[in-house]
């Protein structure tokens, strides 16, 4: 096993990567996770001949990494770090061409602090021990567990900005949900789950008490969605969620699913009224949402989603975009993507 960084080329050992590897491990050791385990990462990857690992500080050494994994010419990419970090590697492996027509299939270890990438993927586990585990897939029949996924473009509709890639956007609400989190609770320094759990009681009773201040996630802007079926949303939504992910933490498979439906990208806008909410509360606990029709809660499926609104944020796997009238969010579906998924299908 080899370790390379993304540190000044002073810094960064001088030999050279091996041939080839069955597995390439990308890590970011500012993720939340790699704090304590990146040591326990680095001494397995240092007793296994088949993984190269790489370390980057900062996304804009993710580009380079990419150049260095790509002349391994590993089976499978391995992203070792949050949802953020999935997301700058996915850009960077569409739009760098590092790979040519062929890119390794992509696993993620669940290792940030949401994890929605690695769940869909099916690895909610422990982060060293799905890493072993994708090294045996790589050793053995690929192939039963690959699964392809198309991504989510962002971009301002013009052409001319830059494109970015995920697969898991929220706004209205659900992103001032999201950065009240990043910025009240998870500064606590309380576990993900007990930060998730507080974050959650905090919207519920924002919404069901109509406050938004203080305390609380502020109230979300008006935002107007394009590009449905239904032509057109407008309002004040507690929930918008774009994303090409079938399983969320929430409940099990993601509603509207099944690829006899039209549309890759997947919608779901919850209005913000305390019955809408709750609603959608209970239909996702008992498999119902998107199955049957409850009022203020809107699921569709689209091919190209546009999303305006009067300073409203949107964020997709961790980056913060801003949705605004003269530069509104436009998404678009990607060609399929290649990952690796740790279940294989039964057969």
């Amino acid at each position: 096993m080899l370790v390379e960084t993304g540190t000044d080329a002073a810094a960064a050992p001088a030999a050279c990567p091996p041939p080839i590897a069955r597995v390439a491990l990308l890590s970011n050791p500012t993720a939340s996770g790699n704090r304590a385990l990146l040591p326990q990462i680095r001494a397995f990857c240092a007793e296994q001949r088949d993984i190269f690992h790489y370390e980057v500080e900062r996304v804009d050494q993710i580009g380079t990494a990419l150049r260095r994994i790509a002349r391994v010419k590993p089976r499978v990419l391995v992203i070792n770090g949050g949802d953020g970090t999935v997301q700058a590697a996915l850009t960077e492996i569409h739009n760098g061409g590092h790979f040519g027509d062929d890119p390794p299939p992509v696993a993620v270890l669940p290792n940030g602090k949401t994890n929605l990438i690695a769940f869909d993927l099916g690895a909610n586990g422990d982060p060293l021990e799905t890493l072993e585990r994708v090294l045996a897939i790589a050793r053995s029949d690929l192939d039963r567990h690959i699964v392809e996924r198309e991504l989510i473009a962002l971009s301002d509709g013009t052409g001319k900005g830059r494109t970015v890639l995920g697969m898991f956007l929220g706004g209205a609400g659900l992103a001032d949900i999201m950065l009240y989190c990043r910025h009240h609770i998870y500064p606590l320094g309380l576990p993900n789950g007990v930060s998730h759990f507080l974050t959650f009681v905090a919207a519920l009773v924002s919404i069901l008490l109509g406050v938004g201040s203080g305390l609380f996630p502020k109230k979300p802007n008006p935002v107007e969605v394009s590009g449905v079926r239904r032509g057109r949303l407008q309002g004040r939504y507690a929930v918008l969620v774009v994303t090409t992910l079938e399983r969320l933490i929430l409940h099990g498979a993601m509603p509207g699913g099944g690829r006899e439906r039209a549309g890759a990208l997947q919608l779901i806008a919850v209005e913000r009224r305390p019955a809408a909410v709750l609603r959608v509360i209970f239909g996702s606990l008992f498999g119902r949402l998107g199955k049957a029709r409850f009022g203020g809660v809107h699921v569709e499926r689209s091919d190209e989603i546009r999303i305006e609104a009067e300073h409203s944020s949107v964020i997709l796997d961790g980056e913060i975009f801003e949705a605004s009238r003269s530069r509104p969010i436009v998404l678009r579906r990607t060609g399929p993507v290649a990952f690796l998924r740790l279940f294989a299908p039964a057969a």
